[in-house]
């Protein structure tokens, strides 16, 4: 497979919540470790803004999952992300821009670092393809740009990830880009737990499983072998976007626990606690850096509501393109 994104949809909210290294990679997590993850994504900023109802997700058994509607719209809580300016059209060099606005109406120009920066940028074409996570950055007026060439035409969505110093509060805004020239959508292909990226064999172990909180490993390996040579990146030795398959819904996380220390490698595991806030398929990115050079890989998981196990039904994407 090549590198480029994989996930496709648009909208509501995907309320994955992340937490630290877990020992059993296909088990369903103990009531102590959903405990300690969901107090720990109140600490990492993955809790609903002061003042917001926290809105839960339905399960098919009558069950709810609180979790944090996030990633919905262009505007939470007053803050707006700006019309995004971009290349209208294939093979055109120029600039992807945008600002983000207070309720006052006025460029923020002040954030916390999330995850060792002020913004995240996630950008997607709307069937899943062409996936990329960058970091753009902030002039003087609070303008976001980073040069941009468009790979191919369609529909991409993208997302601010960001955390306002006023409020100290997480907000993940949206809009919709489309991209002029001639377009095909990708294939659709079955559920992935496996990807080859850059030489490197990546693979997904462990089952999601809807409404509650269930344990995935991911392991890096090249030629056969396992890969220990996992660098710190963004703070930890791996992170992880998820989308739900259908709307979009987006929740950009990296494994709890010990942070990466700058200078020692890790591997060639990282682990997650997941809980997903529905039945269905959910499209996985995993970004690594080896050798100063980050790698995304791709995945997609079927949830259910009372097995975790994952189905062949799912809609996939391929093609995914790295930093």
């Amino acid at each position: 497979m090549n590198t480029a994104g994989r996930l496709g949809a648009y909208g509501a909210v995907l309320a994955v919540v992340f937490a630290g290294a877990f020992a059993s990679a296909g088990a369903l997590a103990p009531a102590e470790m959903a405990s300690r993850w969901t107090q720990s994504a109140g600490q990492d900023h993955e809790t609903a803004p002061e003042g917001e109802e926290m809105k839960q997700a339905t399960t098919p058994s009558g069950g709810h999952s609180a979790q944090p509607v996030r990633g919905v719209t262009a505007e939470q809580g007053g803050y707006i992300l700006q019309q995004v300016s971009a290349p209208a059209a294939t093979g055109e060099q120029g600039k992807l821009s945008f600002t983000v606005t207070a309720p006052d109406g006025q460029p923020v120009t002040r954030f916390e670092a999330s995850h060792e920066k002020d913004l995240h940028l996630i950008v997607v074409r709307s069937d899943g393809t062409h996936f990329r996570h960058v970091h753009p950055v902030m002039d003087d007026a609070g303008r976001w740009s980073l040069p941009w060439q468009w790979e191919t035409a369609g529909t991409y969505r993208v997302y601010a990830d960001i955390v306002p110093a006023a409020t100290g509060e997480p907000l993940t805004l949206t809009r919709t880009v489309h991209v002029a020239g001639s377009f095909e959508p990708a294939e659709a292909v079955t559920v992935s737990t496996q990807d080859e990226v850059d030489g490197y064999d990546v693979a997904l172990e462990g089952n999601m499983i809807a409404g509650g909180a269930s344990a995935l490993t991911i392991s890096v390996t090249r030629d056969g072998q396992p890969v220990t040579t996992l660098e710190p990146y963004l703070g930890a030795y791996g992170h992880l976007v998820a989308l739900r398959v259908g709307d979009l819904a987006y929740l950009h996380v990296h494994p709890e626990g010990d942070s990466s220390i700058e200078g020692q490698t890790s591997g060639p595991t990282v682990e997650f606690a997941v809980s997903a806030p529905s039945p269905g398929p959910y499209y996985l990115y995993f970004d690594f850096q080896v050798d100063g050079q980050v790698h995304t890989a791709g995945f997609v998981v079927d949830t259910s509501a009372s097995s975790g196990t994952a189905t062949d039904d799912g809609t996939a994407v391929n093609g995914h393109s790295g930093h």
